[in-house]
């Protein structure tokens, strides 16, 4: 599909002749037309250049979010690539949301760790904004039986941090490990148990705690 050229006031990533005549950045836009005026946001240079926009192309994408999910579309560059992991924001009727891709559908039932955009299908994402994390809580008094798994609704890039104790609402509870989800970047294990550990809740599948209201407990 055809993309409009840039509006004056929008940031466009060009070389610079004064600054960086290989490398792309940041220019903003202060005249559009066939022949765009433009001043780099690193050097301040002002110089007027042909910008050609990317060719873009309409994606299927499926959100996720607790137990239901919505399909919508959005434009992306052809030629820029994807992969399982990366973020971007879907600005949907229902929601403008932060989504995470789960997995990458290029054709019929085939799925890709990444892919270029005009090869892919279908997108199926889930949104990390705000995020519902299950928990488990065992009571201080060693009773397995008696473990419950609760839920709880907090932002995407609320910190779940293995040592502390938190409450939400009549719950209160140690935190004493952290699941994390396959599709989380960047952690040192699958689950993270030692003290000052900090795990983001859209990166966590699932927290473990410790009652701190059925007993009495010490931190040491």
């Amino acid at each position: 599909m055809t993309h409009p050229g840039p509006d004056a006031g929008d940031r466009v990533a060009l070389a610079c002749p004064s600054c960086s005549t290989t490398d792309p950045t940041v220019h903003e836009v202060l005249k559009p037309g066939g022949q765009v005026t433009v001043r780099c946001t690193a050097c301040d240079h002002v110089h007027k250049e042909r910008y050609d926009p990317p060719r873009e192309v309409e994606l299927d994408v499926i959100v996720s979010q607790d137990d239901e999910s919505l399909s919508t579309t959005v434009d992306a560059p052809a030629e820029e690539t994807v992969e399982v992991g990366d973020e971007f924001v879907v600005d949907a009727p229902e929601a403008l949301m932060q989504v995470r891709i789960t997995a990458i559908e290029v054709a019929a039932d085939t799925r890709v760790e990444e892919a270029t955009v005009e090869d892919v299908g279908t997108l199926w994402t889930r949104a990390v904004d705000n995020v519902r994390v299950n928990v488990t809580v065992h009571p201080n008094d060693g009773r397995a039986d008696a473990s419950r798994s609760i839920a709880v609704s907090v932002p995407g890039d609320h910190e779940f941090v293995v040592g502390e104790t938190v409450a939400f609402g009549d719950e209160e509870f140690e935190i004493t490990g952290v699941q994390v989800r396959d599709d989380a970047p960047e952690y040192r294990f699958e689950k993270l148990d030692h003290d000052g550990d900090a795990v983001f809740a859209k990166d966590a599948k699932r927290v473990y705690g410790r009652d701190a209201t059925s007993a009495a407990w010490s931190a040491w």
